[in-house]
């Protein structure tokens, strides 16, 4: 359709509805946030928006926070616009997203010109370095803006903007209002970070969106309903049952926080651990492990409660041994630090239902149902399909009767079915179920199960259920070797390296602090009076059971001619073969893809969609597709489990939609306007001067002032942290540099040395931090070694617990706090400093470069080269040098010898001893090659 605006009148957009064409003349016409539903087609406008400024052929656009996949999309989407438009000037799409890309190969891209597409770090580090100048940019795109927040590099790059330009326009988007509902005046703060005054609200229930997508021109969607089984029934108020005690559990556990919101309805979220746990991050180190295991065991019963409605039975089976293995403790294991779920009597429900869903009991099996204590005699299989498999086969049937006797309907629509699911791997067993379902099994196999007198068969998945059964039965004989390694990794994960002093002192004893004194040395007395273990007993089948119920499910004659169990789909670049199919005879399996959908139907051109799982934003697609395309019909047919939590937190996710917008829309209507938008505040020049005196005269020094605003030399790598940001909020001027020697120069006498508590740890280990500091040392008069915390979590390295123990603790050499005494030791002139968040650090730094002079950093940058070097030589690929790094023997003097020396991480890694040691020397040599040459399965 041909654009509204006078400028880009010769330009062609598909833009087909109204809403999207007033939205259009709105960003055309003034800068704006966009915060449209989910669902509405936010990259169908941002492409068109962008393809009106290409067209024009003089912009110089950069787009912050696109995905790898949305590139590919807009980059697409622009070629086809620019081939429609007939547009000569247009240049399309530039990525620049790898450190491969040369400097100069990225300064010459920038004046020529075009749209650009470049990752955070990449664009702050042209922006402050002058490569890429902010004058001349034309407009700044930001995509996902409900991510920023101060301290982010895309607030930073757009405080640089907008500092430098006051006429390039800034339009940012997002279709997640969700984020927005947390915090105090979270609109309006997200307004002064994206230096922006107006906000655009686009919900489904807007005026103009609600008349463009309800016409006459609407889907025709019938809605399924299906009843789930009494099993899945019984697992999934089980399933809940322990999600509401482990809520109260973490209610009595007194941790201080605001708990009205920990509910059932809202545990069902797809969010709600990650919520808890971000809550309770700033008191971690504060709480017991029990509450710890709780947080974890939230996400574990909501994953099982996800797999519940998508793993078949068989599947969930194997996929609850697994966490059975992981949650409980082998035999002889004297800590009692199991998940307290597994002691309800609706865990047991929950492992015994899903077992009597693939196999039961033959004999006896009416006398005491629930159990498998009574299954004396043999085994039976019961293979419980999925409810919607058999609605899906339905459905199917009822689609091919429709385009048999309707087969003179005429519409641009193909005659495909569309099946869209939550993920690959339901997308793999729909997949296996509609290739294997009107396999039939031979009647001597199991008479009882397969009639051999119906004259026309259901589809049904019996095959699959059977060949997943054997092969789950073979798994079980190799799993218990793996279950006892399942349970520690899980314990590692639960304790951290927070728990690594009680870990090491206290292992397989009591807690310190406790008087209780237990009498006799049995596991039962060390339990608290119940056995050890006793949390949760699964009956084992006998092995004569098991190849019993084996025999019974042995593959056929017929069996061995049918295909293989799909695990990879052949036909994942379908685009590479789509005119060799009909597409009138295809049936296209594919997962719900965010804004990709999108472009799936403009591709596919379905008549027939099956939502096998519900989704808000994917109807609205729909929507979009049908009234956007007159001429081609849709028929939807929309699946749900009845009464199921795939029902309730659909109706969940698109309530809290609702409830966000309206909340954005009542902050709209109270919000002040922000009136300073050049991101700096007023230019004072009496504030300037002051800021810049020095007013230190001891010792007979005098008065003076400097015109220059302070300095910091920073190095490229620190811009994956927000400190760069705060120091450059404080103004002061941040240079990035490529440098050998720290990550900070403050000044030709002070470096500074930059670790969080991760990577601290990291360093100590392979010993990176001691070479550091000796290179620090011989270079710099004051050498400082910064550890810094993260501000939302707890400031401390170890838990606040007694100390009784401490002795024990301080002679062991991997204890964290001893190796920074041996650090010290070893450099005596290393001073130390801690920061509980950037904020401290950047007032830290603030302090620190009082009365010192500005460093230089082309001095910087040659510091540790050897002789002869050129810096601009020095830029290496950044992800292999920095794994380079972490190697055992590799140090900051010889890695330069060994990346020039080597062409990537393998050559090293297949090295010869001999050969490294004439590269680094025998010690180092030796040290890289046995860590590249060991067996990683020894301990």
């Amino acid at each position: 359709m041909p654009a509204e605006s006078g400028k880009a009148s010769a330009v062609k957009l598909s833009l087909p509805l109204e809403y999207q064409q007033d939205l259009f003349s709105e960003l055309r016409s003034e800068d704006e946030l966009v915060l449209l539903a989910r669902g509405l087609g936010l990259l169908r406008i941002v492409t068109n928006l962008l393809h009106s400024y290409d067209a024009a052929g003089n912009n110089l656009i950069v787009i912050v926070g696109a995905e790898e996949r949305e590139n590919g999309w807009i980059g697409e989407a622009l070629a086809e616009h620019a081939a429609l438009s007939i547009a000569p000037m247009a240049r399309g799409l530039s990525q620049v997203n790898t450190d491969l890309m040369s400097v100069g190969t990225r300064e010459k891209m920038y004046a020529q010109g075009g749209i650009f597409s470049i990752t955070s770090r990449i664009l702050v580090v042209d922006l402050l370095s002058k490569l890429l100048k902010p004058e001349s940019i034309s407009g700044l795109l930001v995509l996902h803006s409900e991510r920023i927040v101060a301290t982010s590099l895309e607030a930073f790059i757009i405080r640089i903007y907008r500092q430098l330009n006051k006429e390039g326009f800034l339009k940012a988007f997002s279709d997640n209002p969700e984020p927005f509902t947390s915090g105090f005046a979270p609109l309006a703060t997200l307004m002064r970070n994206l230096f922006l005054r107006k906000p655009s609200l686009w919900p489904r229930f807007h005026v103009t969106v609600a008349k463009s997508l309800e016409g006459q021109k609407k889907a025709e969607v019938i809605e399924l309903e299906v009843p789930m089984t009494d099993s899945m029934r019984d697992i999934q108020n089980a399933i809940l049952e322990c999600v509401e005690v482990s809520l109260s559990e973490l209610r009595k556990a007194g941790t201080g926080l605001e708990l009205d919101d920990w509910t059932l309805d809202s545990a069902l979220h797809r969010s709600f651990d990650i919520t808890i746990r971000r809550q309770l991050d700033p008191i971690w180190h504060r709480v017991s492990y029990r509450t710890r295991q709780i947080v974890n065991d939230l996400t574990v019963l909501r994953s099982i409660l996800h797999a519940l409605l998508t793993y078949d039975a068989v599947s969930f089976t194997k996929y609850l041994d697994t966490i059975l293995a992981a949650h409980q403790p082998p035999p002889g294991f004297t800590r009692q630090n199991q998940s307290p779920w597994l002691f309800l009597d609706a865990a047991n429900t929950i492992f015994e239902t899903s077992k009597r869903r693939v196999y039961t009991g033959q004999a006896n099996d009416a006398d005491a149902p629930g159990t498998t204590e009574t299954l004396s005699t043999s085994l039976r299989p019961v293979l419980e399909e999925q409810p919607k498999w058999t609605l899906l086969a339905d459905v199917l049937q009822e689609v091919e009767r429709d385009i048999y006797f309707n087969p003179t309907l005429r519409d641009s629509s193909n005659g495909t079915i569309l099946i869209m699911c939550s993920d690959q791997g339901t997308c793999r067993q729909i997949r296996e179920y509609l290739q294997t379902m009107d396999v039939r099994q031979s009647a001597s196999v199991d008479h009882e199960q397969i009639p051999g007198d119906l004259p026309d068969p259901q589809p049904s998945g019996s095959f699959m259920m059977r060949r997943k059964l054997r092969n789950y039965l073979n798994w079980k004989k190799d799993f218990a070797r793996v279950s006892a390694s399942l349970f520690s990794e899980n314990q590692k994960a639960l304790e951290g390296f927070n728990d690594q002093r009680g870990a090491n002192g206290n292992r397989g004893k009591g807690p310190p602090n406790k008087r209780r004194r237990v009498r006799g040395g049995s596991a039962a007395a060390a339990g608290g009076g119940r056995p050890v273990n006793n949390s949760l007993q699964i009956a084992e089948e006998k092995a004569s059971q098991v190849a019993d119920l084996m025999a019974k499910i042995q593959a056929t004659d017929g069996d061995s001619v049918q295909k293989e169990e799909v695990l990879v789909d052949l036909l994942d670049d379908m685009e590479d073969h789509f005119e060799s199919y009909e597409m009138d005879d295809l049936v296209v399996v594919h997962p719900y893809d965010g804004d990709m959908d999108e472009h799936l139907l403009e591709e596919v051109r379905p008549r027939y969609v099956v939502m096998y799982e519900p989704d808000a934003a994917f109807i609205r697609r729909i929507e979009v597709y049908r009234s956007s395309h007159t001429d081609r019909g849709v028929r939807v047919y929309f699946m749900y489990y009845g009464g199921s939590v795939e029902e309730q937190r659909y109706l969940s996710s698109v309530r809290r939609e609702k409830e966000a917008f309206t909340r954005l829309i009542r902050e709209k209507g109270n919000m002040a306007v922000t009136l300073t938008l050049d991101g700096k505040g007023p230019d004072d020049p009496q504030e300037q001067f002051l800021r810049t005196v020095n007013t230190r005269i001891a010792g007979g020094g005098r008065l003076a002032a400097t015109a220059e605003p302070p300095r910091v030399v920073v190095d490229v790598r620190e811009f994956r942290s927000s400190l760069p940001s705060l120091l450059h909020g404080r103004s002061m001027v941040v240079i990035p540099c490529m440098l050998t020697v720290g990550d900070y120069v403050l000044s030709p006498a002070i470096c500074i040395e930059r670790k969080s508590v991760r990577d601290l740890i990291s360093s100590f280990k392979n010993g990176r931090l001691f070479n550091q500091a000796e290179t620090m040392l011989h270079h710099y008069r004051h050498p400082l070694l910064l550890i810094e915390f993260d501000q939302n979590k707890s400031f401390t390295l170890d838990p606040f617990a007694d100390h009784t123990n401490a002795i024990a603790t301080a002679t062991n050499p991997s204890d964290l706090q001893s190796r920074l005494v041996l650090l010290t030791l070893a450099f005596p002139r290393l001073k130390v400093i801690w920061s509980s968040s950037p904020y401290q650090t950047a007032e830290i730094f603030e302090e620190l470069k009082k009365n010192q002079d500005e460093p230089d950093p082309i001095k910087a940058v040659q510091i540790g080269l050897n002789a002869g070097e050129d810096p601009n030589e020095q830029s290496f690929n950044q992800t292999p040098h920095d794994m380079l790094r972490a190697v055992p023997g590799i140090t900051a003097k010889n890695i330069s010898r060994v990346t020039l020396e080597t062409d990537n991480v393998r050559e090293v890694s297949n090295l010869d001893e001999k050969v490294l040691d004439g590269l680094i020397g025998k010690e180092a040599g030796r040290q890289v090659h046995r860590f590249f040459n060991r067996n990683v399965l020894d301990e």
